[in-house]
């Protein structure tokens, strides 16, 4: 599975990534993270995107 960044990095107070919507966490855990967890993690990135605060 591809990572989804756009390429527009940015973190927010919360640690968000104000272009793909992933946490810090979510970021550093993609590299070793299995094709499930990739899967949860895009899922909940995509839901945050609507919430961010800029």
């Amino acid at each position: 599975m591809a990572s989804p960044c756009v390429r527009q990095c940015c973190l927010d107070q919360r640690d968000m990534c104000l272009g793909c919507g992933r946490l810090l966490n979510e970021i550093l855990e993609w590299g070793s993270a299995d094709h499930s967890r990739r899967r949860v993690i895009c899922h909940a990135a995509r839901a945050r995107l609507p919430q961010r605060q800029g």
